[in-house]
């Protein structure tokens, strides 16, 4: 099977240091097919029903959810709307999660744009730029502040978790200036490995390399 996380590197310290990574990524996709099948009105899925959606082993499905405890009732499946939740809860995206945005460039203003961060459980709240006051081509709902309002308004609002998208120049004192003010998740799109405590989550997201691994693919 391919690995799912090519593109993603993570440092990390995890609070469950014996749920592999993938584990918890395929939780994200467990998530998006119980939801295609609360569209539909189905109330229980089979193992190998859900396991087919997601494109893993019913084996590896039964694996990954046992890490959280029992689930499924033998004969009748699982409950959708229950596993569902439980999925949830140790997602943390059970209620909507504040996040923050650092660089409103032509990537920041596209993200800040986009409306299904809040269906998955995450809210852009606020955005930050070394020039808050320039004009931008879109128009936004979330303000964009200055770089010295930084520190307090995550410690106002218990922000955990940011998205990186500054030149590279910038991205390493950046994400230390995130750390320092408590931030312990951060999506970094500036196309360089950033150094955090080993405590700190980093998903880097480097669309070059995406690229790169489809023209691999694509020659004859």
């Amino acid at each position: 099977m391919t690995d799912p996380l090519p593109y993603f590197s993570a440092v990390m310290k995890t609070p469950r240091p014996d749920i592999p990574r993938k584990t918890i990524y395929r939780l994200s996709i467990y998530l998006r097919c119980l939801a295609r099948l609360r569209e539909n009105s189905l109330g229980t899925v089979s193992s190998e029903a859900l396991a087919k959606a997601a494109g893993v082993k019913p084996t590896q499905l039964r694996k990954d959810l046992a890490y959280f405890g029992t689930f499924g009732t033998r004969g009748l499946g699982y409950d959708v709307a229950d596993l569902s939740q439980k999925i949830s809860n140790e997602l943390g995206t059970s209620s909507l999660q504040p996040v923050i945005l650092v660089g409103v460039g032509n990537l920041g203003l596209a993200l800040l744009s986009y409306r299904g961060f809040e269906k998955e459980g995450f809210e852009i709240i606020a955005a930050f730029d070394a020039a808050p006051q320039r004009k931008r081509d879109k128009e936004i709902k979330q303000p964009i502040l200055g770089m010295d309002e930084l520190a307090s308004f995550i410690r106002e609002h218990g922000v955990k978790m940011a998205i990186l998208s500054v030149p590279v120049a910038v991205a390493q004192s950046v994400a230390n200036q995130l750390i320092e003010c408590g931030v312990a998740g951060i999506l970094n799109f500036a196309p360089i490995m950033i150094a955090v405590p080993e405590e700190v989550m980093v998903n880097n997201v480097n669309l070059a390399i995406e690229l790169e691994n489809l023209s691999y693919f694509i020659q004859s």
